[in-house]
């Protein structure tokens, strides 16, 4: 069985939780725009009108003076005025205003006050600033002014985006968080349901009326499979104490009416391997109730393997370092030990001789690994998945043995209720390799 790699992704909380992020943040990106443009209209239009009337004020200013006196007047408004007006000639070259929405609505505004001649420039002859060309009569000036316009539109704020990010996060985690919630709570009702505690109740007067409708849903869910459960332990009862009563009085009315030995012993071993075959079914059947704990993997280990005493039959030998602890469910786990050394001693041998069970253990990051290795025939490749499936049996040298089929399907089953994995592979030099992966408690 291959291991199951995990898989990477985002939970629902924090996919939930960037969507609101992105739109909130989107959303406030918009309003900022659109806040902006529509400002840019009302501003461009008052800039224009204000640079139009000083426009206006310069151009009556310089046409009721003398033409020699002009030069004093614009010495007079550089030194004593925010602007500056200057002759422009021929030769000026300068750089086009309207770069930007903003600057194009000023251009034309200014454009329809002060006659289609006229020009907007940010920069003249490379001296920066904005630039109004207008005319006197025959004579052309240049007029300059020191502030932009542009920059007096609404730009946001250091503190002000800190804030509306703050804002947007915390929003969205706890959005996120009431959306996620009741599914969390799904999700664990149903861990629970799955790890046989059919008792798990959901709350069925929440405010919404979908996430109601499914809590009422889970829990009719729940109460149908805890009746199912109730009559399925009584029937599983009924039906080992119905089976097991007649294997016992045939067992004793063998031992005591057969007179030839070695028919007894063969009657005794069909009626043992009956009542081992319904211990099986009892076990996959119905599962005991977990309790995970810290557990000593060696000492765990130690004590399933002296219960083989028969050496005859098959020999343990484990390295296992006493300092792993593993987080598992002592009853469990000692029955997953069970049925793996049992399948060795039933098939991991050879012809005549004792099962060798080799089991060695070692810590895994958050995992401790436990592999188990016997020297029999081994398995087809393509019949290793199959193994673990409840009641199958081969024909190979492994499977040949009659069983009941359910001793590795027992074994992945608890080990997937304790949290672990299962994988079964062939050797290179022959015999089956069984590796157990353990969750490793925190010490």
């Amino acid at each position: 069985m291959p291991r199951r790699r995990r898989r990477l992704g985002l939970s629902l909380f924090w996919r939930t939780f960037a969507w609101l992020a992105l739109l909130l943040a989107g959303v406030g990106l918009v309003w900022v725009i659109t806040f902006r443009e529509l400002e840019a209209e009302p501003r461009a239009v008052e800039a224009a009108h204000q640079l139009g009337d000083l426009v206006t004020l310069t151009r009556a200013a310089l046409t009721d003076v003398e033409p020699i006196q002009r030069l004093v007047l614009l010495k007079s408004l550089e030194q004593r005025a925010s602007i500056h007006v200057q002759v422009a000639e021929p030769k000026d070259f300068w750089e086009a205003y309207d770069q930007s929405a903003f600057a194009k609505r000023l251009a034309l505004a200014l454009g329809s006050r002060l006659g289609a001649d006229t020009v907007v420039a940010r920069s003249v002859n490379g001296a920066p600033g904005l630039w109004v060309r207008f005319y006197t009569g025959r004579d052309a000036y240049w007029l300059r002014t020191q502030a932009e316009p542009a920059a007096s539109l609404p730009r946001p704020r250091a503190w002000w985006l800190a804030l509306v990010l703050g804002a947007t996060l915390l929003g969205s985690a706890v959005i996120a968080g009431l959306i996620n919630r009741p599914l969390v709570e799904l999700s664990e009702a149903a861990n629970r349901i799955g790890e046989g505690e059919y008792d798990s109740h959901l709350n069925e007067h929440t405010l919404t009326s979908e996430i109601r409708d499914v809590n009422r849903g889970f829990n009719r869910m729940a109460r149908v499979l805890a009746k199912l459960e109730q009559d399925r332990s009584v029937m599983l009862a009924g039906i080992s104490h119905d089976l097991r009563t007649p294997l016992a009085r045939l067992r004793l009315e063998a031992e005591m009416s057969v007179e030839d030995d070695m028919a007894r012993n063969a009657m005794a071993q069909d009626i043992d391997q009956l009542d081992a075959i319904i211990t099986k079914f009892m076990d996959y059947a119905r599962p005991t109730e977990l309790q995970l704990q810290p557990l000593q993997l060696s000492e765990l280990v130690d004590h399933e393997a002296r219960l083989f005493r028969n050496t005859d039959e098959i020999r343990i030998r484990h390295h296992v370092p006493a300092t792993l602890i593993v987080m598992g469910d002592p009853t469990e786990l000692g029955r997953v030990l069970q049925n793996v050394f049992e399948n060795a001693r039933r098939y991991g041998h050879a012809p005549g001789e004792p099962a060798r069970v080799e089991v060695i253990a070692q810590a895994r990051g958050t995992e401790v690994e436990l592999t188990m290795r016997d020297h029999g025939p081994g398995v087809p490749d393509a019949v290793i998945a199959e193994l673990t499936k409840p009641f199958y049996r081969g024909d190979a040298a492994r499977t040949a043995v009659t069983g009941s089929g359910l001793g590795l399907a027992i074994v992945e089953k608890a080990l997937q209720r304790m949290g672990g994995q299962l994988e079964i592979s062939n050797a290179q030099d022959g015999g089956l390799i069984t590796r157990i992966r353990l969750q490793r408690a925190s010490v």
